[in-house]
């Protein structure tokens, strides 16, 4: 695989020289796990990934993962090294901008970059620091290997600048995850063939088995999108439905956790989970759940089994943000109404500790995500009859 050229980009690692060098000990393995690590080497040497190294100065154990489909996956345990690395604030995009942006397209095709962090060569001078031990000798990555801080910082920045052109218009990119979107089906091919062009100009590589090319919805960063809106993962709702009664500090934590992934869907999210934050309060190891947390909990059941679908504004839409404010939180929808119809564009639920008067100046520490999007358009206060 040629790899994106090093004039392009190449992932440096600025090891702070003032750190003392670590070599971790090896360790040992079952017999099944070697003969996965000798198989991994051996392809990776053959494709030219890594080569043999002497003498290095860090050096890392190899980290064999089983993958669902019950084949093994080699990772490196970096940890020492990462630690020596300061950290790259290279701007991620925002998630939730980037689902909202994609949302009310005809059609959207899918892609994922072939061992996307591999296409980026390592720098020579920092080839060395990323040396790992097996049974069979000393290696070390002449491509950007996974686990390594900051790699996700340096394959976004390639994106960045690679479909510069495209991003915002045709096309939105979350580090390795792509996706070219077209209001209309007529446009969809010369969407496709601007970016085919790029990826052809570059020499990046796309995984055939990952791709989906023409369709009118998917899963995109975790939600599904279509031209209907935004829906939330239904194995993510799946994952809620199918939990039982939690009775550890452990299994509270990870109701609240699946929660949170799904609160732009959740109509005062803050208020319906806050009885699991009270059970919390006991000791570490046990919890106080009460019937209140026993209605929260079915009743957020209930509530997902119907979770409401998001749709992305018009240019012309009017739109109506309502607030709830209660003694724990702070509740708000921003609603699109069309022909009558009022659709749900965002929802969001802030907690706070007192009750507060709500003037001018304290309001401004509210601030919604839409915010920005408001502050640039015609907008009227006008008070209207709570809304259930």
């Amino acid at each position: 695989m040629p790899g994106i050229s090093p004039d392009i980009i190449s992932h440096r690692l600025s090891v702070n020289p003032a750190v003392r060098p670590v070599r971790q000990k090896r360790r040992a393995y079952d017999p099944e796990r070697y003969e996965a690590m000798k198989a991994e080497v051996d392809r990776l040497s053959s494709i030219r990934f890594i080569r043999e190294v002497d003498y290095p100065t860090w050096l890392a154990n190899v980290v064999m993962v089983r993958k669902p489909r019950k084949v093994w996956r080699m990772c490196v345990d970096y940890t020492n090294l990462n630690r020596a690395c300061p950290k790259d604030s290279f701007p991620l995009p925002r998630i939730d901008q980037l689902v909202d942006a994609t949302a009310g397209h005809a059609l959207l095709s899918f892609m994922d970059a072939y061992s996307g962090y591999n296409q980026i060569f390592m720098h020579p001078e920092d080839q060395a620091h990323t040396s790992f031990i097996t049974d069979r000798g000393l290696y070390c990555y002449k491509v950007m290997p996974f686990g390594l801080k900051n790699a996700g910082a340096t394959y976004q920045r390639l994106v960045n600048h690679l479909f510069a052109p495209l991003i915002g218009n045709t096309m939105e990119v979350y580090v390795d995850d792509m996706l070219v979107k077209s209001r209309t089906v007529d446009q969809h091919i010369p969407n496709l063939s601007a970016m085919f062009t790029i990826l052809k100009q570059y020499k990046m590589r796309l995984n055939p088995t990952k791709c989906a090319f023409g369709v009118a919805s998917g899963k995109f960063l975790g939600f599904m999108i279509s031209q209907r809106g935004i829906e939330a993962n239904p194995e993510k709702i799946q994952a809620i439905l199918d939990m039982t009664i939690p009775k550890t500090v452990k299994d509270i934590q990870s109701l609240t956790g699946r929660v949170a992934a799904l609160t732009r869907f959740i109509s005062k999210a803050t208020d319906r989970y806050a009885p699991f934050f009270k059970a919390l309060k006991g000791t570490k190891r046990n919890i106080t759940w009460t019937a209140e947390c026993e209605t929260a909990f079915s009743e957020l059941k209930e509530y997902m089994g119907r979770a409401p679908l998001l749709s992305t504004p018009e240019h012309g839409d009017i739109l109506v943000v309502y607030l709830s404010v209660s003694a724990s939180a702070v509740s708000s929808v921003l609603i699109r109404s069309k022909m009558q119809k009022f659709d749900t564009q965002c929802i969001m639920s802030a907690r706070h500790c007192k009750m507060q008067k709500f003037d001018t100046q304290t309001s401004k520490n509210w601030r919604s995500p839409w915010s920005s999007r408001l502050d640039a358009s015609d907008h009227i206060s006008k008070p209207t009859p709570s809304m259930s």
